[in-house]
């Protein structure tokens, strides 16, 4: 008899198949899989700072600034500069008091502006100046330079230290920027200290807001000179005011961080924004290149996007930060009428602090050395 060979049917090739399915040699031994590439993993690496020349860590540095402007040299009294500089100094202690346990580059831009919202010389927080209804509606950002990440907020009313409510919108949230009454809501939420508007006033403040008032009053009322009277077209020949705080770190870690505070400008339109809660405007930080803050007329920072721009001049065109920041203050932005200054920390630690006006209130302490406080050039 003659023997054929019988092919089995789909379901018995199924049950030849499964054994080997489920066998300690088939398809169920682990299968190492290689994972996709993070996009954001270059963004952290570029930022990172690793591996880059002249990376130190261990020579904290930290730079402030309690803003440009201010009257001519020799027009406040020595007790009235002394006061100024004593409050600068006091920042600086908070700052290195931080930087100098290890304490994060965060950590300490966030204190130092907290302290200076507190003080009511400088234009934030408290010592604010009004917008044209007569209160302070402030601003404020922080970036953390080893993440890219930043936070801001517009326009807040009864926050005591916006810095504070910049950095947990950068933290608790998804977004970047929050605005008036909903940044304030947040805020409270997030259990930070709430205050009545009046407690941002000062008579100092009152005095000025109602000075300016009145010279609104006198003028003729025109459009044309509604316009140039207004305090946001006030160029570096006509600067009286001082405004804005800011502080940028370098710390043990060699990360940067750079925060911004601002009460605006005096008699500000109601809802005006200016160039500190911009980031990229008027605050930036990223440790592949430098930490920015800036001060002045904020209409022209946003303009130019001031503060990105000195990070991408040092990035793009490998410029020093001396290079950048000099070309933007005293020669971009003076040729436009723009008024201000800027303090900046690169990642070697190197500093800059241009400005154009008649003063800019600054700073620096770096490890092993004592600090340094300026007002005028």
């Amino acid at each position: 008899m003659k023997k054929t060979c019988k092919i089995p049917g789909f379901g018995g090739f199924l049950m030849l198949l499964i054994p080997l399915l489920f066998s300690s040699t088939g398809f169920s031994q682990d299968v190492s899989i290689t994972p996709l590439p993070d996009p954001a993993s270059g963004i952290r690496d570029q930022a990172s700072g690793t591996g880059q020349p002249g990376f130190h860590p261990g020579n904290w540095v930290l730079v402030i600034h309690g803003g440009a402007g201010g009257p001519p040299q020799g027009s406040m009294s020595e007790e009235q500069e002394q006061a100024y500089k004593d409050k600068l100094n006091e920042a600086l202690a908070v700052g290195t008091g931080i930087l100098e346990k290890g304490g994060s580059s965060m950590e300490a831009v966030e204190a130092v502006v907290m302290f200076m919202e507190d003080c009511p010389l400088f234009n934030a927080g408290k010592g604010a100046v009004y917008n044209d209804e007569g209160y302070a509606e402030m601003d404020a950002s922080i970036m953390d330079g080893s993440t890219l990440m930043a936070g801001a907020v517009t326009g807040v009313t009864t926050i005591r230290h916006p810095v504070s409510a910049a950095r947990l919108v950068m933290t608790e949230t998804r977004h970047v920027l929050l605005m008036c009454e909903g940044a304030d809501l947040f805020a409270q939420a997030q259990g930070l200290e709430m205050v009545d508007r009046s407690y941002f006033q000062t008579p100092a403040r009152t005095k000025q807001y109602e000075r300016m008032k009145e010279q609104q009053r006198s003028k003729s009322d025109t459009i044309k000179e509604k316009k140039d009277s207004r305090p946001d077209t006030v160029s570096m020949k006509d600067d009286n005011t001082k405004g804005t705080v800011g502080a940028v770190a370098l710390d043990n870690m060699g990360n940067l961080a750079a925060a911004t505070s601002t009460g605006g400008l005096m008699m500000k339109m109601k809802g005006r924004i200016g160039d500190t809660p911009i980031i990229g405007a008027g605050t930036y930080a990223n440790n592949a290149t430098c930490a920015v803050s800036c001060t002045g007329t904020g209409e022209y920072f946003m303009r130019n996007v001031i503060a990105y721009d000195v990070s991408a001049l040092m990035e793009y065109r490998d410029w020093s930060l001396e290079e950048a920041t000099n070309y933007l203050i005293r020669d971009k932005l003076k040729s436009q009428g723009g008024g201000g200054g800027l303090i900046a920390v690169d990642k070697d630690g190197n500093i800059a602090m241009p400005f154009n006006t008649n003063a800019m209130f600054r700073g620096y302490a770096k490890a092993k050395e004592g600090a340094v406080v300026e007002i005028y050039p």
